[in-house]
């Protein structure tokens, strides 16, 4: 194999939370449907916080303003042999498009309590789920200015 087969993807994701309620998605993936954050892969000339407000509106028709970086995250699936690393960014909801046609293969977007989401692991699309909602409620925060756009 060559050596780009080995490249981890860039991804990101967002921590969007609001009256106790976090946002999810509702996805179908090769498992069955998984609950994850709004995530997706980084496009080529993409900053990392826009490419998370973008992934957050597509996959959930809620528009974002990032604000802060929970965690950067390395995970590899065992499903697909892929290694992600993972910008995972703290959002405040901004408006909602509730006309927005969702992403191929997003069923809904849910608002749900941590304690709903965290008793249900075998549901999640992986581990970054919980560790990312950990992180944030831990209070990890970091400045947006640590990721840096050249």
């Amino acid at each position: 194999m060559s050596r780009a087969a080995h490249r981890p993807a860039v991804t990101v994701a967002t921590v969007v939370e609001h009256e106790g309620r976090f946002l999810l998605v509702e996805e179908e993936t090769h498992g069955g449907l998984r609950l994850n954050q709004p995530a997706g892969h980084v496009e080529a000339g993409e900053s990392i916080v826009a490419a998370a407000a973008r992934e957050t509106l597509e996959e959930s028709a809620w528009q974002v303003d990032p604000v802060a970086l929970v965690g950067v995250y390395q995970w590899g699936s065992a499903e697909t042999g892929e290694t992600f690393v993972r910008f995972t960014l703290a959002a405040l909801r901004r408006s909602h498009e509730p006309a927005r046609a969702l992403d191929t293969g997003i069923v809904r977007a849910l608002w749900l309590p941590y304690e709903d989401i965290a008793a249900h692991p075998e549901q999640h699309r992986s581990p970054l789920v919980l560790r990312s909602l950990d992180d944030y409620r831990a209070g990890r925060r970091w400045p947006l200015g640590l990721i840096a756009s050249l």
